[in-house]
């Protein structure tokens, strides 16, 4: 299979997306016991622990929406290394630097 970029979940598993769009963003996320902005913390830092690389890019963007200063971002990383270990904190740092770059932070 040669593709210039390759389907997306939501081609693959449409139901995922759906569930994703639906329960979790239309849900989970609109909750009022935890502000945007708490959530986009939590996130992120089970993203990191668990090393998850290639979902960090949109929840470190939707992190800066929700109020979450750059400068947080970084030192959650840098506590995280101590707690979930430095390669998934390197790891995290680089796609931080990434989306920094990208929106000229």
């Amino acid at each position: 299979m040669t593709q210039d970029h390759p389907r997306s979940y939501a081609e693959n598993v449409p139901k995922l997306a759906e569930l994703g769009r639906d329960v979790l963003f239309g849900d989970v996320w609109e909750r009022p016991e935890l502000s945007k902005r708490d959530r986009s913390l939590i996130t992120v830092a089970a993203l990191v622990a668990l090393c998850r690389p290639q979902q960090m890019p949109f929840h470190l963007g939707r992190a800066l929406d929700n109020g979450v200063t750059p400068t947080e971002l970084a030192e959650l990383i840098t506590h995280l290394a101590f707690y979930a270990g430095w390669p998934s904190a390197v790891t995290a740092a680089d796609v931080l630097g990434e989306v920094f770059t990208e929106r000229g932070i």
